[in-house]
């Protein structure tokens, strides 16, 4: 009789195992795919019951990002060609002879530099010249698979060296959420050297970045998050858990911006405390934002980041 129980549970089991591996696959893959042409995907309110049951075990296919340029700064569309061959497209708005450098902006994740438009027209303003790109699946970007930063740190590097190749002396990259985590993901794969550094949310590792995607989704975190970041890698062909911003801030020397709003639901204050500890920078600042939560802080509190930032670029 114990025999036959044991046998039932270990089946039930077993049963579980496979269907939660099958669902991770799916969401992984349907997260790491952006589709042009296909309308955005409709909120959980906006579901039908069915369409709520196939969001649950299967996920949702997500529309590629649309670029609308509002950006009232005269600008010129450049397009950068990647190592692994793909066609990138950034704006480059310069500001003239006396500007002070130039600063590079990476956006978060299904975004587009459309997003980043704000902050670029405060940096212009201050007497920067501006280069925003759309990552690879993002924008005008070719592609439709987002690495969430490994392969994404060959952009940063596109964008970098195009910049460096102008004569450019006085680089700074500033990004968001993924744009953030990225430029620590460049730095350690391609020796990339700029500046100064602005990063605001970037996520610790993937492992974290996942489960902050899972808590947006009100799911348990664990067994799925280390499900989900096992198959993504394994999908787009490496080690999802190597992915780690948090550590890869040990190779950055120079003086460093660190960002971050505490109503954050994606990224965690222990996760931007570790990335601020590790940075190897002797010149490191960490700002918090009483107001904000995972979004653009130059648009949620402008007169804070407006102020912390132009004091950190003046130092």
């Amino acid at each position: 009789m114990l025999s036959k129980w044991l046998k039932r549970t270990l089946y039930f089991i077993g049963s579980v195992f496979v269907l939660l591996n099958i669902m991770a696959a799916f969401h992984a893959y349907k997260f790491t795919h952006f589709y042009a042409g296909i309308p955005p995907a409709k909120k959980p309110e906006q579901m039908s019951l069915s369409e709520k049951a196939s969001a649950i075990f299967v996920g949702v296919k997500y529309s590629k990002s649309i670029v609308v340029d509002s950006f009232q700064v005269r600008h010129e569309t450049i397009h950068l060609r990647t190592d692994d061959s793909l066609t990138l497209e950034s704006w480059y708005a310069k500001v003239d002879s006396n500007a002070k450098g130039t600063v590079l902006l990476f956006h978060g994740h299904g975004s587009s530099k459309s997003g980043m438009i704000k902050e670029a027209t405060a940096f212009h303003e201050m007497g920067w010249n501006v280069f925003l790109t759309d990552f690879r699946a993002h924008g005008n970007s070719e592609g439709e698979i987002c690495t969430i930063g490994f392969n994404e740190s060959k952009d940063v590097k596109a964008a970098y060296d195009y910049i460096k190749a102008s004569g450019e002396k006085n680089m700074v990259l500033w990004g968001i959420s993924l744009g953030g985590a990225t430029i620590l993901t460049a730095m350690e794969q391609y020796n990339i050297k700029p500046n100064k550094l602005i990063l605001e949310m970037p996520f610790g590792t993937l492992s974290e970045a996942v489960k902050g995607r899972i808590r947006m989704m009100h799911f348990p975190e664990q067994p799925m998050s280390t499900l989900l970041t096992f198959w993504g890698g394994i999908e787009q062909g490496n080690w999802g858990f190597g992915l780690r911003p948090q550590d890869f801030a040990t190779k950055v020397n120079c003086p460093v911006l660190l960002q971050w709003g505490i109503n954050d639901p994606r990224v965690t204050e222990q996760e931007t405390n570790t990335i601020y500890q590790k940075l190897a920078s002797h010149n490191k600042f960490l700002m918090k934002y009483v107001h904000s939560g995972h979004q653009s802080l130059c648009k949620n509190e402008n007169a804070k980041w407006m102020s912390t930032v132009g004091e950190f670029l003046n130092k």
